[in-house]
């Protein structure tokens, strides 16, 4: 099973690279296959590339469900 989640662009970096966070936790991912990524974004991630970029309200339904199933908003 594969899973991707949303996750927010913090900053553009050199080389179609971009730091995003979720949570607190920042990653360096590519950002390669989805154009004009600006900061601000949500984009789905899998393995480390960005795969489309996502509407910030969907983003955020996505990630409060992902929250409810972890048990994190109790």
């Amino acid at each position: 099973m594969c899973l991707a989640v949303p996750v927010r662009v913090t900053e553009l970096l050199p080389d179609q690279m971009a730091k995003v966070s979720l949570d607190g936790v920042s990653k360096s991912i590519s950002v390669a296959l989805v154009d004009d990524v600006s900061v601000g974004d949500y984009v789905i991630l899998h393995v480390g590339f960005a795969l489309s970029k996502v509407d910030a309200v969907e983003a955020e339904r996505t990630l409060a469900m992902i929250r409810d199933f972890a048990g994190m908003n109790e």
